[in-house]
């Protein structure tokens, strides 16, 4: 897919900015201090009713920027139908971003409806490493096309080895909401009213983007993705992403980097090739 990436110019500052706040969103408390990384799996679903939810703070926001229509590698897959949302866990790595470049490796789930005329609607979160935003750090972000803008959550301090577990759904009233496990409590990174509906096509991926004009091999280490599963779009519990979901996956093997599925398609892993 392509996406908005970086600034007209790489050293191009990044803006401190505090995201508007709904009278949906300020139910929840703000987050403060994030306080440590969670040490167990989340106790329930991502709400504004669950336990010490809250809201997080100021975030970096990357300038919008130029369009990059290649370069990408998508490891992964996408449901053929849709839902009302989608949570599990990534494990973050080191790849080998190249600084003051368009390079990044991100690890994702994205809620998008197709509006036509080539225009595409969507929210997106999860971990990533950019070569413009602090290169050589990881950091969890959000994407989406109300703003067609990276958001980074630096607040939330994670490194190559961590394994963090993200949400995005939505209410009835169709309000797309994306949320991050953290300090045992659903911390609230952005939530936006697009034109996705109650229900979305869902992706889980691992992506990659070499920058167009410095063309490469990123090495990326294994990620490993588990614990994936759908929220049904009218209602009720989650369930794992397995076979009985109609779902599209990604080409095995592409640009020197392997898709391996333990479960379809709640575990697998993507990155470098074993051979390679």
């Amino acid at each position: 897919m392509t996406r908005w990436c970086l600034p007209t110019s790489l050293a191009a500052a990044l803006a401190v900015t505090t995201p508007a706040v709904s009278s949906a969103e300020t139910r929840l408390p703000g987050c403060g201090v994030p306080g440590p990384a969670s040490t167990g799996p989340p106790t329930g679903p991502a709400t504004v009713d669950s336990p010490r939810a809250c809201r997080a703070g100021p975030v970096l926001e990357s300038e919008r920027i130029a369009f990059t229509p290649s370069g990408y590698h998508h490891l992964g897959a996408g449901t053929r139908g849709e839902w009302g949302g989608v949570s599990g866990r990534f494990s973050v790595v080191d790849g080998s971003v190249r600084p003051q470049t368009y390079d990044f490796v991100v690890g994702r789930f994205m809620a998008k409806r197709d509006l036509g005329g080539g225009r595409i609607a969507w929210l997106e979160a999860g971990w990533s490493e950019t070569g413009w935003a602090s290169p050589g750090r990881q950091h969890i972000y959000t994407f989406d096309t109300n703003t067609n803008r990276w958001q980074f959550y630096d607040q939330y301090a994670v490194r190559p080895g961590d394994q963090v577990w993200l949400d995005i759904s939505t209410d009835r009233a169709g309000l797309w909401r994306a949320w991050l496990w953290w300090n045992n409590r659903w911390n609230l990174l952005t939530q936006q009213r697009l034109p996705l509906g109650p229900s979305a096509r869902i992706e889980q991926y691992v992506e990659v983007h070499v920058d167009a004009t410095r063309q490469t091999k990123i090495d990326v280490p294994t990620v490993t993705v588990d614990n994936v599963r759908l929220r049904p779009g009218a209602g009720g519990p989650a369930q794992y992403w397995r076979e009985d979901v109609a779902t599209e996956t990604a080409a095995p093997s592409r640009g020197g980097f392997c898709l391996d599925w333990k479960t379809r398609y709640d575990t697998w892993t993507a990155g470098d090739c074993a051979d390679d």
